[in-house]
């Protein structure tokens, strides 16, 4: 008997870091998820276990170009989150935050789907209020190297709410803070992925600047978690919300934590700084917890022993 309850989610990014765990979540639930990628910096690796359930299907596109779905919500995940991939072609970062927002919002518009849009920390910029909230306008550099990611991602802020006004679409944006778990890509650049890597392989562990700025981690599995509480909320709640784990710690406090776990001989080197790399980011999330009924649980600890455990296997298989 056909269940005629039963969703058809579209997880646009879907074989990325983020996209893989939320189809997964999705299709524990009971739903049917079409998994959307380009495959830039998404990987089959990540979502070979999925193939199998007759309720997944992948379909390889780019969001830069329009299609035609049929479907009940709309996650839109797709474009590079880490600086080397995002700065390696800006201008397709650009496209992908703007143009893949028209496309979707577009095939929201058509379908009345329900989505959200996967925002980030980084529209607040290099911020001047600590921590930031949903209120923050944020303190961002238009024309520096970041600015395709940071300004894209703010600019599919403003064509959400510009589609939701004019054409009253159900919308969700989620403001996403630092996240951590398996399946990040191990040359990704970023700091968690980066030193566990050194640390495992007994590198020097690099540290930009003093060490002394500060982020918020959050689990993968708890982001995922948020991701869905916030599509089941109420349609007049909108967003954006910020979501992440308000335990802040400095890149140094980081590395020693990574140095300790693996139980490696690295040494921490000073590097400069990047143009325009955030000096805080720490998220306010009274809006996630009174809206959501959400807040992170797991310690830092706990998820960089699952994580090092991940790289550690993927470590041992290509040695």
């Amino acid at each position: 008997m056909k269940n005629y309850h039963r969703k058809r989610i579209l997880v646009t990014g879907g074989a990325g870091f983020l996209g893989s765990h939320l189809c997964e979540r999705l299709l524990n639930e009971g739903n049917d998820v079409l998994c959307l990628d380009n495959f830039f910096t998404g990987t089959r690796e990540n979502i070979i276990h999925l193939m199998d359930n007759h309720r997944f299907e992948l379909i390889r596109h780019d969001v830069v170009e329009p299609i035609l779905l049929e479907v009940d919500e709309i996650y839109n995940l797709a474009c590079p989150a880490s600086p080397i991939h995002y700065q390696y072609n800006p201008i397709k970062t650009t496209k992908t935050s703007v143009m893949g927002a028209i496309n979707m919002l577009g095939l929201a518009r058509r379908t009345r789907a329900w989505i959200m849009q996967a925002s980030t920390s980084e529209v607040y910029g290099d911020p001047q209020v600590h921590p930031q909230p949903e209120s923050y306008w944020g303190n961002v550099n238009p024309i520096g190297p970041r600015s395709c990611y940071d300004e894209g991602k703010r600019c599919a802020e403003t064509l959400f709410f510009d589609y939701h006004r004019e054409h009253g679409i159900p919308i969700k944006v989620a403001r996403i803070f630092n996240t951590y778990g398996p399946r990040m890509h191990p040359a990704d650049g970023r700091v968690v992925s980066n030193f566990i890597i050194q640390a495992l392989k007994g590198e020097d562990i690099t540290i930009y600047g003093d060490g002394t700025q500060t982020r918020s981690f959050c689990y993968v599995d708890e982001m995922v978690d948020a991701f869905i509480r916030l599509m089941g909320s109420p349609e007049d709640f909108t967003g954006p919300v910020n979501l992440g784990n308000p335990a802040e710690f400095t890149i140094r406090e980081l590395a020693e934590k990574v140095i300790d776990i693996t139980g490696s001989g690295s040494r921490l080197i000073r590097k400069p700084l990047p143009a325009d790399d955030p000096k805080q980011r720490q998220p306010d999330i009274r809006l996630a917890r009174e809206a959501l009924g959400w807040a992170p649980r797991i310690k830092l600890e706990e998820g960089l022993k699952k994580t090092i455990a991940h790289f550690e296997q993927l470590l041992s298989e290509s040695a």
